[in-house]
């Protein structure tokens, strides 16, 4: 598809932005093709491939996620790890 030159930068930046849900979807129809079984050597080796490209990917967004939660749920804006108290026996 070629894209308009005169897209607007808001218009591109949605284009550009990494969605989780999208990947994670495209992820879980990886596993499915590969667990069908009916792929050849060659075409599972490079689902094998997209798959590890895409749990790389959804892990760093996670990560950053995670990130940005202990930024907005620290009072003066540090960073500080949550500290849960054990489960009850």
């Amino acid at each position: 598809m070629i894209r308009d030159a005169n897209m607007d930068s808001n218009t591109q930046n949605k284009n550009n932005e990494f969605n989780f849900e999208e990947k994670l979807q495209d992820l879980e129809q990886l596993v499915t093709r590969m667990e069908d079984g009916n792929l050849g050597l060659e075409d599972s080796l490079k689902a094998f491939e997209d798959g590890v490209k895409l749990v790389k990917e959804c892990q760093q967004a996670l990560e950053a996620a995670e990130q940005k939660v202990k930024v907005l749920t620290s009072a003066d804006g540090d960073t500080e790890d949550l500290k849960l108290d054990p489960p009850a026996d």
